[in-house]
């Protein structure tokens, strides 16, 4: 009986009454019946109804004896669709609680004018609490009409609320990122903690062509959840930016985007160093975001200073570009910053289109993996950044990817005018899972150089040709073919084994001869995964063989490398080594730890003035400079037995970001047969710690 008073008590009066015969408003199914003279009268009735049945007042705002007003600005489209544009109210729970009331709305037969679908606008206020009150609702178009003496159409009309349209689409971001068509910043210990869901046996996941995509690691993956589990309890803003939540994050209707910010502080001492400790500096933003669900984007952009560890700095300096002084790996080329460090900038930027679910589309300028291992002997992300065009096709067993790169080659010998010189690498990569267990991957790639004002030869952008026919139609010495294969074995849901076969060059008939030859130019990896090790939850434990013979990746042409900002484009040694890699990680919510060792062994030139030859392990190098065509092995030159060692500890700050404070111990062994003028014996211990944001892989294990 309360209710049927309060109908009667309420005054529902309407602005929106038709102004001649050639306009009627929109319908309800239950109005249809009703003379047009009482169309709109019944809408009005109708949507009250419906407001006063769904609306939800709060439990915390009616115990505080709240009395107060929300005013609903909501628009009917020519689909007969509701749309909130705009609420006002004191509680942000009544603003949000209005708009889910009238996105909720039953679709109706739209306003007509001379016959014509048209939208219309309406304005509403509600008392709180819900009773003995009256309620009015007004068109837009006649209130603005009041207010201004003036009537307007309906593109001035639409024009004067397309701001607060825009606002009235904003929403609670609901972690857009997590189903979308962005790369997950690859670092190998974010990746881990997703690997083995990847991998379970029965899964279609292809996980060797990295980054991967939310899109497609969601199907095996909850972020959510994870984010939720990880989430800590607090109110206030900063709490909730510093712990949980992207320092700025807006959602509408159909876009979306997150601004963070980028640090990697550290500060450290190195045991070998003739300077006091190791530093750095690094601040940036990354930006990520979304328009509709089949296109996004994404940049982050540093700002950097550094001082590292000795035989890092050495080493900086040992692949400088013709016009600086250093080249920092995994970074990019470096000016002087005081007397002893270096300022590095880096920009990395792409954009993600997905026209259809069997394809997705990038270009951009930043790094690309294929592997299942720590290494990469086919395509890794030691180098510096560079552009690049990858399409990622997935359909039945079979996912295939194509990546065309455009590098460059920084050494003096080779630049032209202050100029460096341009190359270019086309690649694809075929993942066929063969069952529920096995998985084999084919590999290859060309290089070729601007040579002859060349540009991006049209011949290597087909993605299904064989590029080794191709690089003898177009002259043997135009372009340096390699190819590979891979594979991975399941062999229970938390051990799997994995391997990669690169092959530059090959002789069958050297092979036979089995005499070393120097054309059988290859490299082999061999691996294996277990996690939930010894039934410790989130522990993974990794073992990686990597061989490398002499001349592999070089070329008789020097232009011809695989390699980009004189940084190889596989494994960071180059070639002629083999090591092995050792690798613990475990986390227990938001703690983390790592441990590694590699041990290797290197072959390095000696270059002394005497001995001027090309031993195999210096891909920059003309392979037609060798000492001897047999009995090529791998260490030959200098032999170096290599030691790597390092344990990590850390805490994950916020989730969003991926924000992480850390402390790192490592250990290097560089211990050289004999010395020369660049191969020095050295043994370093670095300490470092600091607050990084874990958006990518550095190599610090030359």
């Amino acid at each position: 009986m309360k209710f049927y008073a309060f109908i009667l008590i309420l005054c529902f009066q309407s602005f929106a009454m038709a102004q001649d015969n050639n306009e009627k408003p929109p319908v309800f199914d239950s109005c249809k019946e009703e003379p047009v003279a009482n169309m709109q009268k019944c809408f009005d009735t109708k949507v009250f109804n419906l407001l006063f049945e769904n609306f939800k007042v709060p439990e915390h705002i009616s115990e505080a004896a709240y009395k107060g007003e929300v005013v609903i600005l909501f628009e009917v489209d020519k689909e007969g669709g509701f749309r909130t544009m705009y609420v006002d109210a004191i509680y942000p729970e009544l603003k949000s609680e209005a708009i889910r009331v009238i996105e909720e709305f039953p679709k109706v037969e739209p306003a007509t004018y001379n016959s014509n679908a048209t939208y219309k606008q309406y304005s509403i206020t509600l008392k709180i609490p819900l009773e003995d009150q009256t309620a009015i609702t007004e068109d837009l178009a006649l209130q603005n009409e009041k207010q201004t003496g003036q009537e307007l159409n309906a593109l001035e009309l639409a024009a004067k609320n397309e701001l607060d349209n825009v606002k009235a689409n904003h929403k609670k971001y609901d972690n857009s990122e997590y189903s979308s068509q962005l790369n997950i910043p690859f670092s190998h210990e974010s990746y881990s903690q997703f690997d083995r869901a990847t991998n379970l046996i029965g899964t279609n996941s292809h996980t060797a062509s990295k980054p991967f995509i939310y899109d497609d690691v969601s199907t095996y993956h909850d972020f959510n959840a994870e984010n939720e589990a990880l989430r800590k309890e607090t109110q206030s803003w900063v709490g909730k930016k510093l712990w949980n939540e992207h320092l700025v994050q807006l959602q509408g209707k159909d876009y979306w985007f997150t601004v963070d910010p980028i640090f990697d502080l550290q500060i450290g001492k190195d045991t070998d160093a003739d300077f006091s400790y190791t530093y750095n500096n690094t601040r940036g933003v990354f930006i990520q975001g979304g328009l509709g669900k089949k296109f996004n984007f994404s940049a982050s952009i540093y700002e950097s200073q550094g001082r590292f560890a000795q035989y890092f700095n050495d080493y900086a300096e040992s692949i400088k570009p013709s016009n600086g002084p250093a080249l920092i790996p995994g970074r990019g080329i470096a000016k002087s910053f005081k007397e002893d460090a270096y300022d590095y900038p880096v920009a990395e930027a792409y954009l993600s289109y997905t026209p259809s679910k069997f394809i997705n589309v990038q270009f951009g300028h930043g790094k690309n993996f294929i592997g299942d291992g720590y290494r990469s002997l086919f395509q890794s992300d030691v180098a510096s950044s560079y552009p690049y065009l990858k399409l990622n096709t997935k359909f039945w067993k079979i996912k295939y990817t194509n990546t065309y790169t455009w590098l460059k080659d920084v050494r003096a010998e080779v630049t032209e005018d202050g100029a460096f010189l341009t190359k270019y690498i086309a690649n694809h990569y075929l993942s066929w899972n063969v069952n529920k267990r096995l998985n084999i991957g084919l590999f290859e790639s060309v290089i070729w150089a601007n040579t002859n004002d060349r540009g991006f030869d049209i011949n290597y952008l087909n993605p299904i040709i064989f590029y080794r026919a191709i690089e003898f139609e177009t002259g043997q010495d135009a372009g340096n073919a390699i190819v590979g294969a891979s594979g991975k074995y399941k062999i229970n849901d938390n051990v799997n084994v994995y391997s990669q076969f690169v092959l530059d060059e090959f002789s069958l008939n050297d092979a036979k001869g089995g005499e070393g030859s120097w054309k059988n130019k290859f490299g082999i990896q061999l691996g294996a995964k277990y996690y939930n090790a010894f039934k410790v939850k989130d522990l993974m434990l990794q073992a990686e063989y990597n061989a490398v013979r002499p001349y592999t990746y070089s070329h008789n042409t020097i232009t011809l490398n695989y390699a980009h900002n004189n940084q190889p484009m596989a494994h960071l040694w180059g070639a002629n080594f083999r090591e092995v890699v050792l690798i613990g990680r475990y986390k227990y919510k938001r703690w983390l730890g790592e441990a590694k060792l590699i041990a290797g062994v290197r072959g390095f030139d000696v270059n002394n003035g005497v001995d001027n030859f090309n031993y195999g392990g210096d891909i920059f190098e003309s392979e037609v400079d060798r000492p001897f065509d047999s009995g090529v092995e791998i260490g030959q030159g200098i032999r170096n037995n290599t030691i790597n060692a390092s344990v990590q500890g850390g805490y994950l700050i916020n989730p969003a970001s991926n924000l992480k404070v850390f402390a790192n111990i490592s250990y290097r062994n560089f211990n050289p047969e004999a010395e020369s003028m660049t191969v020095l014996n050295n043994s370093t211990v670095w300490f470092n710690f600091g607050i990084r944001t874990d958006l990518f892989n550095w190599y610090f294990d030359l």
